[in-house]
């Protein structure tokens, strides 16, 4: 009888073990699949969740004429109160008294001077802006104090430029929410260029700032021979708390700037004391929509951008880093939330946590910073960089021309369309987004996502879907209410703060029987393992077959070599 050498025993050997290897992971790949014991007890019935669009008065969203002032229709889901339009248009020592009342503004929260050159509209304006702490501590209340969330039940502090107001801090005496204009960011000032521009701080907080304007022509001593720059470094001495330090300019040169505090500036821009410049081209009878508070829509657009444009919106891209924010929610002692911030912090040694577009993340954003758009329009976007990292924007189903970088006009010789635009900090860009359908400039109505394309940036605190996603949506696509008629999956388990608490499954706003099936079956994926597994169970007893043949001729062999 043939020999078998100890070669072929030991690669008949491998063969068997092989088939054994290769049949376990077969049989337990078969096994019926089982949900994991927080999808069996889930619920989407038991999510507290928030309703997706809140009740606002309907008229807000219509097209109107307040005092004179033409207010364009919004029809985002959380519109501005258009009464704000018109005060921040005319002037709040210029409207009605009913407008006013329509208001939480004081009376010289902007005031608009005289026609001094006779081309229709004023040409001094005064700005006072106060400083506001948001999701801060108290002694009275467990819960952070006025308190603003960026996605449901996240409540990251802030410190923001805020117009000045009369009345409360919360919405009312029965509320812990921040009024309607105590949010991020910092409201954005839209200025004409050539008029004189006085800004005044009033430092309502318990730390020192000031206002530097990034990009904006100004003197660095103004008339009275004080500083301007806004740098205490070279400039002036900071704005203590109870003080007031008014900033003058007559900007010579249009476009999209910024204006932020530069007093430590590593900690109080990265707490959120900082927003749009935008210095509108001048024009007979301009009367600008001074402030922009909300989600970036301008309801009043100046004359210039009605020559060429049909819309326009403000995009502020901010970045925020939660272990400086809670630095406020320690204490009430100004003293330990300066030692907290200003020594105990150190920037270079922290990540970044949540990702905002115009002061929210998604779901929020999609209340009330959309893109809203028709087929064959221009829009016009005025995109800026809050954050310290760089900003990638894309955007899907367009592509969109960038004509000016840092407020300066870009030749349009080479002006460059594109779908993903780069931003670093304190950078802006203007950009051009044609609506007409020709397969380049838009590939069709629908509900295409805006966002930085930095993947931890559709976060948030590193949970999916979330971040700075928002929509350029077309009229077609909008429900009444102004929320995208989306069809993909549910969004209601989005508004929940358990989404954002990692409590939700991963799969809760999916269809869950036609993703997973019947339990006891197995995933469609997994359907081909009988293949596999009658293929492992012929290697084996290939395997033992000969491995028994073996241990038969080493029993002959063994007396023979004794």
């Amino acid at each position: 009888m043939q020999m078998i050498s100890i070669r072929q025993a030991f690669l008949a050997t491998v063969i068997g073990l092989g088939g054994v290897a290769f049949l376990l992971p077969s049989v337990v790949q078969s096994a019926p699949y089982q949900r994991p014991p927080a999808a069996e007890s889930f619920s989407l019935a038991e999510l507290d969740n928030e309703p997706i669009c809140p009740e606002v008065d309907p008229v807000w969203r219509e097209p109107q004429v307040i005092d004179g002032v033409a207010v364009k229709a919004s029809p985002l889901c959380n519109p501005d109160n258009p009464a704000d339009i018109a005060a921040f248009v005319k002037g709040t020592n210029n409207v009605s008294h009913d407008t006013i009342m329509e208001t939480q503004l004081a009376m010289d929260a902007v005031t608009k001077g005289k026609d001094r050159d006779g081309d229709g509209d004023p040409d001094v304006i005064h700005v006072r802006l106060e400083v506001a702490e948001l999701n801060g501590f108290s002694p009275d209340f467990p819960a952070p104090i006025p308190a603003y969330s960026v996605a449901p039940g996240v409540q990251p502090g802030f410190w923001v430029f805020a117009p000045k107001t009369r009345g409360m801090s919360t919405l009312n005496f029965e509320s812990l929410q921040a009024n309607y204009y105590l949010r991020a960011p910092s409201p954005t000032l839209r200025v004409e260029q050539g008029d004189t521009i006085k800004v005044t701080l009033e430092n309502t907080h318990y730390l020192p700032h000031t206002i530097h304007f990034h990009g904006v022509d100004h003197p660095f001593i103004d008339a009275a021979g004080e500083g301007n720059d806004g740098v205490p470094q070279t400039s002036e001495l900071p704005v203590m708390p109870g003080e007031s330090r008014t900033y003058e300019m007559t900007p010579r040169h249009a476009g999209t700037m910024l204006y932020h505090c530069h007093v430590q500036p590593h900690s109080h821009i990265g707490m959120g004391l900082v927003g749009i410049m935008a210095v509108e081209e001048n024009r007979p009878n301009n009367w600008v929509q001074t402030l922009n508070v909300g989600g970036g829509q301008v309801r009043h657009p100046s004359v210039a951008i009605k020559e060429s444009f049909d819309r326009e919106y403000d995009l502020l891209y901010q970045s925020v880093d939660q272990t400086l924010a809670d630095k406020i929610k320690i204490a009430n002692d100004a003293r330990l939330i300066a030692q907290a911030i200003n020594r105990d912090y150190n920037i270079t040694e922290e990540p970044t946590n949540y990702f905002l577009l115009n002061g929210r993340s998604f779901p929020y954003t999609i209340r009330e910073s959309l893109v809203v758009v028709k087929p064959d329009e221009q829009v016009k976007l005025r995109m800026a960089n809050a954050g310290q990292d760089p900003v990638y924007v894309h955007s899907h189903g367009h592509k969109m021309t960038i004509t000016a970088y840092d407020g300066a006009p870009h030749n349009p010789e080479a002006w460059i369309t594109r779908d993903v635009y780069t931003v670093g900090p304190a950078q802006r860009l203007d950009l051009t987004l044609n609506t007409s359908i020709d397969g380049l400039h838009s590939y069709g109505e629908g509900i295409w996502l805006l966002h930085d394309h930095t993947e931890r940036a559709v976060t948030t605190d590193g949970v999916n879907p979330g971040g700075d996603v928002t929509n350029i949506v077309y009229e077609s696509f909008l429900s009444e209410n102004g929320l995208p008629l989306g069809r993909g999956v549910d969004l209601k388990p989005y508004f929940s703060k358990e989404f954002y608490q990692r409590e939700v499954p991963v799969w809760a706003s999916f269809d869950q029987e036609n993703l997973f099936g019947d339990v006891n079956k197995a995933p469609a994926q997994l359907q081909l393992q009988p293949v596999l597994v009658s293929f492992g169970i012929g290697v084996l007893l290939g395997g033992i077959v000969i491995g028994v043949r073996l241990i038969r001729i080493f029993r002959r062999r063994r007396p023979q070599e004794v």
